[in-house]
């Protein structure tokens, strides 16, 4: 049972939106915004300040634990660059907190909210609800690979990096809540798709927060 497809958007339009996001970060205001990360400091800091905030970054990530019979596997290699692994991991993230909250049932989950703001979280919201309100939920196993990063720009308090991989759905199935029935499917081109994600370095934490996502259906170059 494959996710809805957000509407195409070229990679261009993604790095115009990686622009904006960097010119509002290089900035300063004392008001806070909805898509703040929550507990991180907005402040200037100390080194050591900013160590104990990552550190307590790292601690407070929350569950993004699967049921026994949905495994995500990610086939992804470590890229060189720091920051680029960073942003890679925190996206794969978001899928085992977009996954998450589909299987908890809850469009609120506060898993996808950590790890995504903007875009990106309406994105999750609006396809765990999508589950939700069908009563399903989903089985199987659902692979992700050829991932490429690179880097779309770099402001004093943030970074900016798009992370694109495949999906292949064919193992994994929808499953009814109610009755627990598993509506399986044969492969085809529908089973793959193309994910572009819009990650972004956040200020005294080591969080990769996804900012904006594409997706793109019956993606043929994911087809192997």
């Amino acid at each position: 049972m494959a996710r809805s497809s957000a509407l195409t958007i070229t990679a261009a339009t993604l790095t115009a939106a990686a622009t904006l996001l960097l010119t509002a970060c290089g900035g300063s205001s004392d008001d806070s915004s909805p898509d703040d990360i929550k507990g991180a400091e907005t402040g200037a800091s100390s080194p050591s300040a900013s160590a104990s905030a990552s550190e307590a970054a790292v601690a407070n990530r929350p569950d993004v634990s699967l049921p026994a019979d949905l495994k995500l596997v990610f086939d992804f290699e470590k890229p060189s660059d720091a920051d680029q692994a960073a942003a890679l991991e925190d996206a794969a993230n978001y899928i085992r907190a977009l996954n998450h909250g589909i299987t908890e049932q809850d469009a609120k989950d506060p898993a996808y909210g950590f790890y995504s703001a903007a875009g990106a979280a309406r994105y999750a919201e609006s396809q765990i609800k999508e589950y939700v309100d069908g009563g399903w939920t989903l089985t199987g196993e659902d692979r992700y690979y050829q991932a490429e990063t690179s880097s779309v720009g770099e402001a004093q308090k943030a970074k900016s990096i798009l992370v694109t991989f495949c999906e292949d759905q064919s193992k994994a199935f929808g499953k009814e809540v109610k009755t627990g029935k598993v509506h399986r499917t044969e492969e085809s081109l529908a089973s793959y798709q193309k994910f572009s994600i819009l990650m972004a370095s956040q200020q005294d934490s080591p969080v990769w927060r996804a900012q904006q996502i594409t997706v793109e259906g019956k993606a043929a170059e994911c087809r192997s």
